[in-house]
């Protein structure tokens, strides 16, 4: 079986079959779709090479954007090429926009997609460089106008004239949890990874309409205490998702400018394990 994978993927490599016959082909040799995507993952770690170079980095800037009460200011990032680009929201932590998370959504942009990076705090004069305020910052923001500007964000990129019109959205510890509240509330949304974020409540998760790839610390018992019936409501209302501990982390473990946190091996795969996902999803 495993000849078969990897001839199958030099010819999906070398232009002879698009990604959708691709993934139908892999699936039949692997059994299953989720076998399937184990398998791209591991294949597309072994063989990545760098989407782009020193000579051609992502394209990069600050834009605004409309939300239902005032006007967003994001980080939106792509390709350095011409053509359009399956999109991705990047929402940041409860420090807000800070330079890591740009980075996240640059990497974004070397994967293929166009990133873009809401400053949540924007209807609050943006975010500010001391983090401990924006913590204080984000705490004041009213949940239903915040949740409108991050579905605002998706609506934003659907129509972007760089987007081919399919929208994932990832977010991390409070952005986590603002994904998922993305996927409750955003009918556009092709695709959803939150990591370490509260879940929805329970009475909600019927409104997602969004495949979920849900990304857990292992040592984290404050938001894991709600994976159980989440996952459980997940099943009931037969949705799409796929959910990954990750052992010996803590919360944040994805975020490599907190040393105390980072976890560099779950940081990796949840990355690869992110990537595919919104690359089948999207494609």
């Amino acid at each position: 079986m495993g000849q078969n994978i990897t001839k199958l993927y030099e010819e999906y490599k070398d232009g002879q079959m698009d990604r959708r016959t691709f993934l139908q082909r892999l699936t039949c040799i692997a059994g299953s779709s989720a076998a399937a995507l184990a398998f791209l993952s591991a294949l597309e770690d072994a063989n990545a090479a760098p989407v782009v170079t020193q000579d051609n980095p992502p394209v990069t800037e600050f834009v605004n954007y409309p939300a239902p009460k005032t006007e967003m200011r994001a980080f939106l990032a792509h390709p350095d090429k011409e053509g359009k680009f399956p999109a991705v929201v990047v929402i940041h932590e409860n420090r807000g926009l800070q330079p890591h998370i740009q980075d996240v959504t640059t990497r974004f942009a070397k994967e293929g997609f166009l990133a873009m990076a809401p400053d949540a705090l924007t209807p609050l004069g943006g975010t500010p460089d001391d983090q401990s305020k924006a913590v204080e910052m984000i705490r004041s923001l009213n949940s239903e106008d915040t949740i409108d500007n991050m579905v605002a964000a998706v609506n934003y990129l659907k129509t972007h004239p760089r987007s081919t019109g399919k929208v994932g959205c990832t977010g991390f510890c409070w952005g986590g949890a603002m994904t998922n509240n993305v996927a409750v509330n955003s009918t556009g949304l092709d695709a959803a990874v939150p990591y370490y974020g509260r879940q929805p409540a329970t009475e909600d998760v019927a409104k997602i309409k969004a495949p979920i790839m849900a990304h857990y610390a292992e040592i984290d018992p404050g938001i894991n205490a709600g994976i159980e019936a989440f996952e459980e409501e997940l099943k009931k209302q037969n949705k799409d998702y796929q959910i990954y501990i990750y052992p010996g982390t803590a919360h944040g473990f994805n975020n490599d400018t907190n040393p105390e946190r980072y976890n560099a091996e779950a940081a990796k795969l949840s990355w690869s394990r992110t990537a595919s996902f919104f690359k089948d999803k999207l494609t």
